[in-house]
This record gives structure tokens, C-alpha cells and sequence, in this order.
């Protein structure tokens, strides 16, 4: 059962899926919400197991993974490509610009934690990396961290 939070962000999902001319299905919705309530970034087995655990249908993991590849589209997910695994968007309810995701991942206890960076700071280091002669494909950046939970 969702929480009152977690009902007020998929329907904010809803709305942005609808405003890009999407449809936020009831299976998409039900992969979103095991994805904001997790505490911990969850791999498209973890999440067709929990799918599985409570839903009527059952759901194979091609279908999970169109699903995730389509909540990435519409911004809704981020895929932590260190770990293969995927979090819910921190930022779903927000009606600002945002800056360009980083993830602090605790090495310890797995929690991953959204915050921003600058878009001077990426093209900075986009420039650096065209100097040296590369080409930037993706701007997103995770950084293997502890979490003070798990130095204390």
C-alpha cells in the first residue's frame, strides 16, 4: 500500500507522462513504486521478484526492463551503471530546473543518495575530456562512498 508521499509522487509521474504524450500504466506504476520505496537500488530481478511477491500477474524481466527503460525516458528512474541497478528520481515532485544528477553510493550499506552538480562543473569537465582527445556520453557521475550510518 502506498504511502501518502509515495501516492503524491506517482502522481506527479502520472501528470509528467501525460504531459509528454505517455501513459503511466498500472505495471509501470507498481515498478515506479517498488523503486521510491526502496532504500537500497534494485536490479530488474530484485524488482520482478518484489513485482511478483504481490501482484496477480506476474511480470518476466524483459517486461521489467522495457518498463525501466521507458520510466528512464520520462525521467522518472536513473540506472547507476556501476552497480547495474536502478533508484527512483529524487526529483519527481519538483517544479525547478535541475542541475545534473550525481549518486553517492555507500559502499556499506548500499543507500544511494541523489544531489546535484552544476552544469558549469560538467562542461568544464567536458572540456577537459575533449582535450584529451574523448568525447563525453554521458554526464552522470557516481561516486563509491560511506554514508555516516556505516563510518560511525
Amino acid at each position: 500500500m502506498a504511502s501518502r508521499n509515495t501516492a503524491k509522487i506517482l502522481k506527479q509521474a502520472d501528470k509528467k507522462c501525460t504531459q509528454s504524450g505517455s501513459r503511466l500504466t498500472a505495471k509501470r506504476a507498481h515498478i515506479l513504486e517498488l523503486l521510491i520505496n526502496s532504500e537500497i537500488p534494485l536490479s530488474a530481478y530484485n524488482i520482478v521478484e518484489l513485482y511478483n511477491e504481490h501482484a496477480s500477474q506476474q511480470i518476466q524481466p524483459m517486461s521489467a526492463y522495457r518498463i525501466l527503460e521507458f520510466l528512464q525516458a520520462e525521467q522518472l528512474v536513473h540506472k547507476l551503471s556501476l552497480e547495474n541497478k536502478f533508484v527512483a528520481c529524487s526529483h519527481i515532485t519538483c517544479k525547478h530546473d535541475h542541475e545534473v544528477p550525481q549518486f553517492l553510493i555507500c559502499r556499506g550499506c548500499h543507500k544511494v543518495k541523489e544531489i546535484a552538480v552544476q552544469k558549469t562543473i560538467i562542461e568544464q569537465l567536458s572540456s577537459q575530456v575533449s582535450s584529451a582527445g574523448y568525447k563525453m556520453i554521458n554526464t552522470q557521475i557516481e561516486l563509491d562512498c560511506l554514508c555516516d550510518d556505516c563510518i560511525g
